[in-house]
């Protein structure tokens, strides 16, 4: 009886659900993402921001001229924060890191699991390798490659989905009141909710992305490499919607400036601030 019940509270979710994240379609994308429609019944709110500055302590991430990423993140984040809070007066933010101390990925994912965020952002700083060099006599020589220029937004691949089943089965099933028993993949109710989850916050990633994405093209003209998935530990950790915002490639000199200068970081603030206004107005109608 138990099961049946659960099973019943598990299609009635995906009942409710399926009208919920449907998602328009971006450009510069390689996602299909169609605008959402949402059920009048639910009542998702978007309270809980999570912001992630990366890198910090000796893990200096990418490096220009005259700066580091981890330097550049942090100042990005703190701005964030401010501005969300003036502008999202009802939504909380979090941050992962306050400080230049290094925080492993997994405490960050903690971080954001034990706050119970309804998206996170991870706010990062692009670079090229140096390429490679041959001279007309065979030698090879290694040079920097400063030609990259734009933002990438990044989602979790798939091929790391049972680590976010981890956490969310942490994180999130155990607060349903009747989902208390531990996750068997042979309980039907069990597994449907747990895909709900997974499909809820897949959407849900790949929506604020498309969004943010439009964004920094339409209404910054910055160039964008557009949407890719990419295994990164701290967005499949999380049990939520998660983007990671490589917000430009710092071992551009000009590049570097921008990142670097006033206007640009509260452009960027700007934008991620309109992107979440829009995501808070689509899943809140």
């Amino acid at each position: 009886m138990k099961t049946l019940n659960r099973l019943n509270y598990c299609l009635r979710l995906l009942f409710i659900s399926l009208a919920f994240f449907c998602f328009k379609t971006s450009r510069a994308s390689n996602f299909n993402a169609p605008k959402d429609t949402v059920n009048q019944t639910n009542k998702f709110k978007l309270k809980t921001v999570i912001v992630d500055a990366g890198h910090g302590g000796f893990r200096t991430g990418a490096s220009g001229k005259y700066s580091v990423e981890k330097n550049v993140t942090l100042q990005i984040a703190f701005k964030l924060q401010k501005a969300i809070e003036k502008e999202l007066s009802d939504v909380k933010v979090v941050m992962t890191r306050t400080t230049d101390d290094d925080i492993l990925w997994q405490k960050r994912s903690d971080i954001a699991n034990e706050a119970k965020g309804d998206i996170f952002i991870s706010i990062h700083c692009n670079s090229l390798p140096n390429k490679i060099i041959r001279s007309a006599s065979g030698k090879k020589t290694s040079v920097a490659n400063r030609s990259g220029k734009g933002v990438l937004l990044l989602v979790y691949g798939f091929h790391r989905t049972k680590e976010e089943e981890k956490a969310i089965k942490e994180t999130r099933l155990n607060d349903e009141e009747e989902m208390d028993a531990v996750i068997d993949p042979n309980d039907p109710a069990a597994m449907i909710l747990m895909n709900e989850y997974k499909r809820k916050y897949r959407k849900q990633s790949v929506r604020f992305a498309s969004i943010l994405n439009q964004e920094f093209i339409e209404n910054d003209g910055r160039r964008s490499e557009g949407i890719r998935e990419q295994g990164v530990l701290v967005l499949c950790h999380s049990a939520m919607p998660a983007v990671l915002v490589e917000t430009g490639y710092i071992n551009n000199p000009d590049e570097e400036d921008y990142l670097n200068s006033e206007q640009g970081q509260n452009q960027i603030v700007a934008t991620i601030v309109r992107a979440l206004k829009t995501l808070k107005t689509e899943v809140e109608a």
